[in-house]
């Protein structure tokens, strides 16, 4: 199947910057869109970003101008930058991808197991 394990959580300050990287393994033929969500404690998972195989990407208005996503699909790899972080940036992050495996004739949507970031004021 598909696995997408995701580095670079961790402890910040704000203002601080991290990245977060999301690597896919298994028996893919193809990823389509690859993205991250986030999950505050006691909040909904709420999409941030994403970017298309083409490299087309889009971010939620709570990160635009902070935030970058980029791809590299020859090693089937999404990142997110994550710059000027705020306190409110604190969640579990989730990389998500729309994959299309060998052994399935359908794309299907993969989640990671997220990691913690966490913002100090």
């Amino acid at each position: 199947q598909v696995q997408l394990v995701e580095s670079g959580g961790g402890l910040v300050q704000a203002g601080g910057s991290l990245r977060l990287s999301c690597a896919a393994s298994g028996s893919i033929l193809r990823i389509d869109r690859m993205g991250w969500y986030r999950q505050a404690p006691g909040k909904q998972r709420e999409w941030v970003a994403a970017v298309t195989s083409g490299g087309s990407a889009n971010l939620a208005d709570s990160v635009k101008g902070r935030f970058t996503i980029s791809r590299d699909n020859a090693k089937k790899i999404v990142l997110l930058q994550m710059n000027s972080l705020k306190p409110e940036d604190t969640a579990v992050y989730y990389c998500n991808a729309d994959v299309r495996t060998w052994s399935h004739p359908l794309v299907q949507d993969y989640w990671g197991q997220g990691t913690q970031v966490t913002v100090s004021s």
